[in-house]
């Protein structure tokens, strides 16, 4: 069981799912930094929004933790590099709340063209005042998508229902697929000056803070009209105010502010501009998923297993072809660690058959934490797995080929001297594990949490005297392969056995002269 601190309101269908599975669910909003630095102690996971900061001095508090879980997509508050460096996992759910940010950027623009608020407040304080509101159709016009990922891309597909013309500034979309789209891709500069209106869907960061700045809003085309349901920041509001005032911009609709909470704003006294308080994920049904998707994803990283959202994890995406191969990869780590006794060495990993080429980076991964555990770094993860390697100046890589001449997938690690090669072996209606070869040669053996490895003479009775050896010392045998060599004369024995081997046995097998080498492995 673990503690899951909670500091922000999140739905409570996530929190029931972290208490079903066995968790300590400590609810604790409105905490002063002070007081979180407090509550931080003793908690293996921090669940936030947007409000709670997690800075450096935070993350280090928290001794204990595991994961931190931002339910929604800014990561704006976390200090992500500060988290890898310490082996914290940052998680968040970038899709959970994408069709109702969508949803938003579309109410805004509608907003502004028709001057909605306005006319509403007007009304309702007594003044009828059609004319003073007229506004402009969307039908015609060119709305530049600043940033086509999940949320950009489903704002083009809405605006293109009202007869919109879609132009799009994105450096990591290809030409290709923004023409698929429907959607004409260009420069920034070329954007600013061609559209109507303007909306943005990108992160905050070093790069897009400022992005539009008084700068930048002098290129655009007058009379446009911005709208920002992204990040406060991304715009700066002093000079988005003064072109608004001076007559270029004709108006513009905010969700987010460079400072939140806030109820002060250049932008707020003029009469064309449209607020609201970061409504863009306040919808039942984001918040619904917001909560479950965090959840999800806390209790993978608890679980030690991998998390599909985790922002520090060098892995890319995981196909369903490879996902089945992580445990196997990390199982092959830890045994070529065994062999290597505690000193890690420069990690390959080979990969033959089916899986070559089918983005295996998540596998390498796994295999490379895997011997860093079996080598004395209890806390490698998948997060500062390869910080520690750097830092231990151990380089790791991989090769795929197609073929493989025995089985149709095969993993092989090589570190050192040693190497082992495993694959998934379909047994009847089961997928079992199976470790084929040890130092070239062949075996056949699943994996065991206690596993020896004996390297001997290729002659009668050594099979006996290992065996003897391990009974004497009360410890059952519970599988064994042995691999032959018969060029060198040697033999390679593989065995599971029920308890650890101690050292003392360990000794007493390698005074044997026909005993050329022996290995512990502990594969949990």
């Amino acid at each position: 069981m673990a503690r899951v601190l909670v500091t922000e309101t999140i739905a409570e269908s996530g929190l029931q799912a972290l208490r079903d599975a066995g968790h300590e669910v400590d609810i604790q909003t409105g905490l002063s930094p002070e007081a979180l630095l407090e509550a931080i102690v003793g908690a293996h996971a921090l669940i936030i929004r947007s409000a709670t900061q997690v800075d450096a001095a935070t993350l280090e508090a928290g001794t204990d933790l595991v994961v931190v879980g931002r339910a929604g997509i800014g990561l704006d508050n976390v200090d992500v590099a500060k988290a890898t460096d310490l082996g914290v996992m940052v998680v968040n759910a970038p899709v959970s709340n994408i069709l109702s940010a969508a949803e938003q950027t579309m109410a805004l623009i509608l907003a502004q063209a028709r001057n909605i608020p306005q006319a509403h407040s007007a009304l309702k304080n007594g003044k009828w005042e059609r004319s003073k509101w007229e506004g402009v159709e969307l039908h015609g016009k060119t709305l530049g998508v600043i940033g086509l990922g999940k949320i950009g891309a489903l704002v083009a597909q809405r605006a293109m229902a009202f007869g919109m013309h879609l132009v799009a500034y994105d450096p990591y979309i290809t030409d290709e697929r923004a023409r698929h789209m429907g959607i004409e891709k260009m420069s920034l500069d070329d954007l600013l000056a061609r559209a109507d209106f303007i909306t943005i869907h990108l992160p905050k960061t070093k790069e897009t803070t400022n992005l539009l700045n008084a700068e930048s809003l002098a290129k655009c085309k007058p009379g446009v009209r911005i709208v920002n349901v992204a990040r406060g920041g991304i715009i700066n509001e002093a000079d988005l105010a003064a072109s608004i005032l001076s007559g270029h911009v004709q108006g513009a609709a905010l969700d987010v502010f460079e400072k939140e909470p806030t109820t002060e704003s250049p932008l707020f006294a003029l009469p064309s501009v449209v607020v609201v308080p970061h409504l863009g994920a306040s919808t039942v049904e984001a918040q619904d998923k917001a909560g479950i998707a965090i959840a999800e994803q806390v209790e993978l990283a608890l679980a030690g297993d991998f998390v599909p959202f985790a922002v520090n994890v060098a892995a890319g995406e995981v196909s369903n072809t490879v996902r089945p191969f992580m445990g196997l990869a990390e199982v092959l780590g830890r045994f070529i660690g065994g062999l290597l006794d505690g000193q890690p060495a420069d990690l390959e990993v080979i990969y033959q058959g089916d899986l070559a080429g089918t983005g295996t980076k998540i596998l390498t991964l796994c295999a490379l934490k895997g011997l860093l555990v079996a080598t004395g770094h209890g806390s490698a993860s998948f997060v500062n797995a390869p910080q520690l390697a750097a830092d231990h100046n151990i380089t790791f890589g991989e090769i795929s080929t197609l073929e493989s001449p025995e089985y149709v997938n095969v993993i092989t690690v090589r570190s050192g001297q040693h190497a082992v090669s495993g694959t998934l072996m379909t047994i009847g209606s089961r997928v079992e594990t199976r470790i084929v070869a040890v130092d070239d040669h062949s075996v056949e053996i699943p994996p065991a949490a206690s596993m020896l490895v004996v390297r001997n003479n290729d002659k009668p009775g050594m099979i006996g005297h290992v065996g003897m050896a391990l009974g004497e010392a009360g410890i059952s045998i519970t599988a064994m392969a042995v691999g032959p060599d018969k060029q060198a004369g040697t033999a390679l024995m593989v065995l599971s056995t029920s308890t650890p081997t101690p050292v003392e046995v360990v000794e007493r097998l390698r005074a044997n002269e026909g005993i050329l080498g022996i290995h512990v492995i502990a594969l949990r």
